[in-house]
């Protein structure tokens, strides 16, 4: 699958460290959420409006490795792609990096099923799994 790539820049906020100043572990999947929401936005479709065409992506699977400390203020890029698409699932990939240093300082990824608004699987393929298929085959 070829690679499409959405940086999206920040910073560690003040309420997103422990009482040392250090990015708290639980903030790094909400960055992966904010990437993932970039990547469909940047390519033309938000998951707002997937939402409306009645296809949601609840998370199915979440990893995160830890690699490196963020700190209060620190600037950070979120890269997030898509390495697997299925006809019932796709899987956004993230990597934090530090930009001052370029270090990594997180990784992993979140897997999400294709779903209607009442919660069921779309096993025979959706609009939001024949868009990615689309982009991600230029």
């Amino acid at each position: 699958m070829p690679e499409m790539k959405q940086i999206t820049r920040t910073r560690v906020r003040y309420g997103e460290t422990d009482k040392m100043g250090v990015a708290y572990h639980g903030r790094y999947l909400d960055w992966f959420e904010m990437g993932r929401s970039d990547f469909c936005r940047a390519n033309g479709k938000s998951f707002a409006l997937w939402e409306k065409e009645g296809v949601l992506l609840p998370v199915v699977e979440a990893h995160c490795r830890y690699k490196s400390p963020l700190y209060y203020d620190d600037e950070i890029d979120i890269e997030t792609s898509v390495t697997k698409l299925t006809k019932v699932s796709v899987v956004f990939s993230c990597r934090i990096l530090d930009v001052k240093s370029g270090k990594t300082a997180a990784e992993g990824y979140t897997k999400h099923a294709f779903t209607s608004a009442d919660g069921k699987l779309l096993r025979n393929g959706n609009a939001l799994e024949e868009w990615l298929n689309e982009f991600l085959s230029e």
